[in-house]
């Protein structure tokens, strides 16, 4: 994620302070949103997700310390607080109140930054997303995943509405083990077969038309004692 994504709420009273950082902040590469008091701030919340909440502890009204304690026990979004209070007392009060970092002013603009990217580093990043193939090998056969056609060369394999089902839903859990049970509850809720025997043989059709050696399947694999794997090339 670079600064350019990175989504940032000021929460300070005191407008001065607000513009500035919101500059600094902006020169720096950061969206930045501003709130002038805590009500304002939950008013934002309401209606956007930050990267980061830079909030100041002496505010008129609610202060800082107890709209981090509230915002905390709703959101995990990391919290900086800035007060002109340094003592540890205060330190220890902010860091209790769910704080990630506290800030004691005055402060130079770049400790603050330094202290902004720490945090952010330190928030684990989202797993990409498999990407899942729109075409399954299965030997000389191709499983055409979004259009849940099976092919040889330039010839479709044709296949009753069972055998569709079955394809469906061994290439969605390709590699993974799937019980008779399971494939009776995924045939049952699309109207197909609803029992294991009768699973068993739609099995061994399905295994005519897409294995070459059906009495000995390479890609629709049984696991003994465990169900059924489709096991793509």
């Amino acid at each position: 994620m670079s600064n350019d994504d990175i989504h940032l709420l000021i929460v300070d009273d005191d407008e001065r302070i607000r513009g500035l950082l919101q500059k600094f902040l902006i020169r720096n590469g950061f969206l930045v949103s501003t709130a002038r008091d805590a009500a304002h701030a939950r008013r934002i919340l309401s209606g956007l997700e930050f990267d980061m909440i830079i909030l100041d502890v002496m505010m008129q009204g609610e202060d800082g310390i107890s709209l981090c304690r509230d915002l905390r026990s709703k959101l995990s979004t990391p919290i900086m607080l800035l007060t002109a209070k340094g003592e540890t007392a205060d330190r220890i009060s902010g860091l209790e109140a769910g704080a990630d970092d506290y800030l004691a002013k005055p402060f130079e603009p770049k400790e603050l930054l330094l202290r902004i990217n720490a945090i952010l580093r330190r928030m684990p990043t989202a797993e990409p997303t498999a990407i899942k193939p729109k075409v399954i090998m299965l030997g000389q056969y191709r499983y055409d995943v979004d259009r849940g056609e099976v092919w040889s060369g330039d010839q479709q394999v044709r296949l009753t509405a069972t055998e569709s089902q079955l394809m469906r839903i061994f290439s969605a859990r390709a590699g993974e083990v799937i019980s008779r049970t399971q494939l009776v509850e995924e045939l049952s809720r699309s109207g197909g077969q609803a029992q294991e025997r009768a699973v068993d043989v739609q099995i061994t059709r399905l295994r005519r038309k897409i294995e070459a050696d059906p009495k000995q399947p390479r890609y629709l694999q049984t696991v003994r004692g465990a169900g059924y794997m489709m096991a793509p090339d």
